[in-house]
């Protein structure tokens, strides 16, 4: 069951690069993250606040959900401003290193073993998945260079690896998922709102006309409300590593939903990339 939960979220996922292509270069990235968390917790704070019990796990849980969201944010804070000075094909292929990263920082930190048959299949992983970014060219590949945002992108792609051990480890199985959530995204607001008031930009919400109204529900809505409770479960079960190893198939979801929603059609050339990104992340699963 979770991993249908965490293939749920994965796909939720890779619907928001989709959705948030439409509304690229209308506002801050900053602003529209902070309103994008900002909305989904005032939708589930009633629910939470409405119960003096729920009420009050949502305040015990408070602290721990803050720590939570500090290194979500802290990965868009670092995404956005690495944007500036790199380009996103840059950053995609940067990401392909979130799942060895963080069975890195589980080593690390966590002390779980990391056997060298589990290091092939991550190097298979970021092949597939690379192989995906880059659209199988390999003049694409081998013009591929370091540009000055891409460093503060790594930083990015360890941070993230750090929010799925600070999930797993601040989580608790008495925890009220709900209060749990609503605390996750009330606190990524506050630090969303840090993030747009250290960068400058401009809240710019009255750019977003009617025809932004979809994205934005589904960012809301799938990307958000559905996705944090979604990793928050899956990631008690499996642990970080199982859960980031999905990252594999966002790549190919992203290509698969571009083709079903606009004809985009997936080049045949891309189609070993998938299959590779789908079989380390299979094998993975099955390693740990």
């Amino acid at each position: 069951m979770a991993h249908l939960l965490v293939l749920l979220a994965t796909a939720l996922v890779a619907g928001s690069f989709v959705a948030s292509a439409g509304l690229a270069g209308t506002i801050s990235p900053f602003s529209l993250t902070a309103l994008r968390f900002g909305l989904a917790s005032a939708a589930l704070l009633p629910w939470v606040l409405a119960r003096g019990a729920r009420r009050r796990a949502f305040v015990s849980a408070l602290p721990r959900a803050g720590a939570i969201s500090f290194f979500f944010a802290a990965f868009f804070a670092c995404q956005f401003e690495a944007l500036e000075t790199t380009t996103a094909l840059n950053t995609g292929a940067l990401y392909t290193l979130v799942p060895f990263l963080t069975a890195l920082l589980c080593l690390v930190l966590l002390r779980q073993r990391l056997t060298g048959r589990q290091l092939a299949v991550y190097l298979l992983g970021t092949v597939g998945t690379a192989w995906v970014v880059f659209r199988g060219d390999l003049d694409r590949l081998l013009g591929f260079e370091l540009l000055p945002g891409d460093p503060l992108f790594l930083l990015g792609t360890v941070i993230m690896g750090l929010y799925g051990i600070t999930l797993r480890q601040l989580s608790r199985a008495d925890d009220d998922r709900l209060a749990l959530v609503a605390g996750i995204l009330l606190t990524g607001t506050f630090w969303m709102a840090v993030a747009l008031a250290v960068s400058g930009d401009a809240l710019g919400w009255e750019r977003l006309g009617a025809g932004d109204a979809f994205a934005m529900t589904y960012l809301v809505v799938g990307a958000t409300l559905l996705t944090v409770p979604l990793y928050q479960a899956s990631t008690m079960t499996l642990g970080p590593r199982r859960v980031m190893a999905y990252t594999y198939l966002t790549p190919g979801l992203v290509a698969l939903l571009e083709l079903a929603l606009h004809g985009t059609p997936v080049a045949p050339r891309v189609l070993p990339g998938l299959g590779l990104s789908v079989l380390a992340t299979i094998w993975l699963q099955r390693e740990d």
